[in-house]
């Protein structure tokens, strides 16, 4: 059994822990009796509290976490920098700004409507960066192209904000544009788990063109891969994905950054192997974020975005202070 392996199962076996404590806790404490009758009889009282309110919610925020981590992962590999992640080509600032637009415009009422906006803002935001791929080869070029389609995405977003005629529509593009998965029913679910599995099977398809990029441009391009097909399937990938979490959870920073780090080194780098280690640890942590967010003794129950950019901010520190010592040795 390989390190990976060992890893992916260690990580599987963690989130299946954290998806029963995330069940089992929650505001409202359940006696021994209570959790029996909601095991015997989903359509209780408790039962409903267990299987129709925190349990998708739970599976949400697995499978949001997951296509952040994935997204991070693929997008880390391909620029070949370890600072990119979902937001840095600009996918989830093209994929909120339409979700914002369509809460703007009363779509909200509409099932669906925000998740179809969102993905289709993230197929903009990829659409545009394929071309550009097909075209330049430079991972610096689609770093900046993507900071400026983020910026620009980004400004248009707030001058919607700025502009909505109405203060609750206004009051509704901000609670989303802060992240969360609260409220959120099998209905998300099923949005976001076919799109990560294109996705996941997309990424997996690039692999060892990423693998191939760790050993250098002419070299990848020498090994008789197409790396013109391998950025599309890439890009596609990282664009679905977080299409997919934007869609769900509103804007979550952080953990598409975060998660190929703490496992990049039980696959010594390899980009092809990081993709499925990411997605779990993405998955771990957005569990275990938002379990503490909503366990939190708070009035209110803080955003989930908020939460993870509070913690993922200094663990990210931390683990760049660690890698820079690792580069001076």
């Amino acid at each position: 059994m390989t390190g990976a392996t060992r890893l992916n199962i260690g990580l599987g076996l963690a989130l299946v822990a954290a998806l029963g404590v995330a069940v089992t806790l929650g505001e409202t404490a359940f006696s021994a009796g209570q959790y029996a009758e909601a095991l015997s009889d989903p359509a209780s009282g408790p039962g409903e509290v267990l299987w129709l309110v925190r349990a998708p919610r739970a599976v949400c925020a697995l499978l949001v976490g997951a296509a952040l981590g994935l997204a991070g992962a693929v997008m880390q590999g391909l620029l070949r920098n370890p600072l990119a992640e979902p937001g840095v080509l600009g996918v989830s600032a093209t994929s909120a700004l339409a979700a914002a637009t369509a809460i703007v415009l009363g779509l909200a009422a509409i099932p669906g409507a925000v998740e179809s906006a969102a993905l289709f803002g993230a197929a903009v935001g990829g659409g545009l960066l394929i071309a550009l791929a097909a075209r330049v080869r430079a991972p610096e070029a689609l770093i900046l192209f993507g900071v400026a389609l983020s910026s620009f995405a980004g400004a248009l977003t707030a001058l919607i904000f700025n502009l909505s005629p109405s203060p609750i529509a206004s009051a509704e593009v901000m609670n989303w544009l802060l992240g969360s998965v609260e409220n959120r029913s099998w209905v998300d679910v099923a949005w976001v788990a076919p799109a990560l599995l294109i996705a996941a099977l997309l990424a997996r398809a690039a692999a060892p063109g990423l693998r191939m990029l760790t050993l250098g441009e002419e070299a990848a391009r020498a090994s008789g891969l197409s790396m013109g097909r391998m950025r599309v399937l890439a890009l596609a990938a990282a664009s679905l994905a977080a299409g997919a979490a934007v869609a769900v959870a509103g804007v979550i920073g952080f953990v598409g950054l975060a998660a190929p780090h703490l496992v990049r080194a039980a696959v010594r780098g390899d980009p092809g192997r990081l993709l499925a280690p990411s997605a779990l640890a993405g998955g771990l942590m957005l569990v275990l974020a938002d379990l503490m967010a909503r366990m939190l003794p708070t009035d209110q129950e803080l955003k989930l975005g908020v939460f993870t950019a509070l913690v993922g901010a200094p663990l990210f520190a931390l683990i760049a202070w660690r890698a820079a010592r690792e580069w001076r040795l």
